[in-house]
């Protein structure tokens, strides 16, 4: 289940998040350069990405599957620095769908092993709180307002949504490491989780 989701973020995000920014510089930032459209390369990333949620679901102890996690990580960062998100800071509806796609590509480099101490879990709540949680809120949001008629920019209360969830996925993944302070971190997490659904 979590695969189809990650594939599905990587898949359709891969359309939406260089469109949908590609609209906003070209209406708020003019002589930005515009992000890659999707190409040969997406799809050299997409087949990396699927070729490696394949093999962690068919078996998570193949020795291949770290070297396969961390080069579909890098894929998927050096994807998302062609989609121009550092242009888009000032606006929060369009920065969070780049960061639920970066999500992706920590959740992949966790997966590989990189961090020591941090167990397996790490890449899961990043592929699932970051990476799914984030881009979740981001297309809701922005739905809402499109079908609503209203202007596309988030607002203080949907910002603070953004970084409720964020913190609550950084919160949990590095929770492992806090020592005798894991059962803090985990409810200053449940906190993040609790903050965003009130807000």
């Amino acid at each position: 289940g979590i695969a189809t989701l990650v594939m599905l973020i990587s898949l359709v995000g891969g359309r939406i998040i260089p469109g949908f920014t590609a609209n906003w510089l070209a209406r708020e930032r003019r002589g930005v350069k515009a992000p890659k459209a999707f190409g040969r390369f997406d799809g050299v990333v997409l087949a990396i990405t699927g070729a490696t949620l394949a093999t962690w679901v068919a078996d998570p102890d193949l020795a291949i599957l770290p070297w396969a996690s961390l080069a579909a990580g890098a894929a998927a960062l050096v994807r998302l620095a062609r989609w121009r998100g550092m242009a888009t800071l000032r606006e929060p509806l369009l920065w969070v769908l780049h960061l639920g796609y970066a999500w992706v590509a920590i959740g992949f480099i966790l997966l590989a092993g990189v961090v020591p101490g941090l167990p397996a879990s790490g890449a899961l709540h990043a592929l699932t709180g970051g990476a799914v949680g984030t881009m979740i809120l981001a297309v809701m949001t922005r739905a809402s307002l499109g079908h609503t008629g209203r202007r596309l920019a988030a607002g203080p209360v949907t910002t603070t949504i953004y970084l409720l969830v964020t913190l609550a996925a950084v919160l949990r993944v590095v929770a492992p490491l806090a020592g005798d302070l894991y059962t803090w971190v985990a409810i200053l997490t449940a906190g993040g989780e609790i903050g965003r659904a009130h807000v």
